[in-house]
């Protein structure tokens, strides 16, 4: 790898990193030897890039920094259009535009030589059939998120039962055949899953929830691993309940 590859690999993967990544680690995945890392990022600190650490401990870069943003390996652009032709396949009618414009935007600006990785790409999202309909509107959905705003539902579950629920919504899910909201549910005083298609109305409160989005998403994602934990771990008894049958 040339030495001016390697220090944009180097900026990269500190990018990528939000915590303190070790010279070991960076080595390691550039194929090179610690003392080559300990020198790039010396170098690197040397033309003013703001990257924090030390030997030993990790090193971070911090807030301000960028490189032009289109200097994509054939990799990152093929990662790209194929993450967009996901979207466009399986989300709500504003992001399918928004992929569609982002992988024509992705093709106006890069290099000729990388060009036909957008136009002809050899990679290529499966499409997706019988989409169950959004009976909300997504695009609101999705700024409620960002604001932390309130939603006011009347949802029926799968024995068709409806309940009023106030939420406070965090995330999307996009599924093969389906979309979720995930929120939480001030009536069950817990995190709860909503079908979009089986939203009956929704309305849209200009009322914050008393609590950020990304800790919802943070409570949310250790109450995930600690269930999948405890499933792992009755599976674990279960097979030795067997072998000792």
């Amino acid at each position: 790898m040339r030495r001016a590859d390697r220090l944009f690999q180097i900026i990269q993967i500190l990018r990528r990193n939000r915590g303190p990544i070790t010279a070991d680690a960076i080595a390691a995945e550039l194929e090179t030897s610690k003392r080559t890392v300990y020198r790039d990022i010396a170098d690197l600190i040397g033309q003013r890039a703001p990257i924090r650490g030390e030997a030993g401990v990790g090193y971070i870069l911090e807030d301000g920094f960028d490189l032009p943003p289109l200097m994509l390996t054939p990799e990152e652009v093929e990662a790209a259009v194929l993450g967009a032709q996901m979207v466009a396949a399986r989300g709500d009618p504003a992001l399918r535009r928004a992929a569609e414009d982002l992988i024509a935007k992705i093709g106006a600006v890069i290099p000729e030589n990388l060009r036909p990785l957008v136009v002809e790409p050899a990679t290529r999202a499966a499409p997706s059939w019988k989409t169950a309909p959004d009976n909300i509107d997504m695009a609101s959905v999705r700024q409620a998120i960002r604001g932390g705003r309130k939603l006011t539902l009347t949802y029926r579950d799968e024995h068709e039962r409806e309940t009023q629920r106030t939420v406070w919504p965090f995330a999307i899910g996009y599924y093969e055949t389906t979309r979720l909201v995930v929120a939480w549910c001030e009536l069950r005083q817990d995190f709860r899953s909503f079908r979009t298609d089986r939203v009956s109305t929704a309305q849209f409160p200009d009322e914050r929830y008393p609590d950020r989005p990304a800790s919802l998403r943070a409570r949310w994602r250790r109450r995930q691993q600690e269930h999948w934990a405890a499933m792992e771990a009755r599976k674990a008894q279960e097979a030795r309940k067997v072998q000792g049958a």
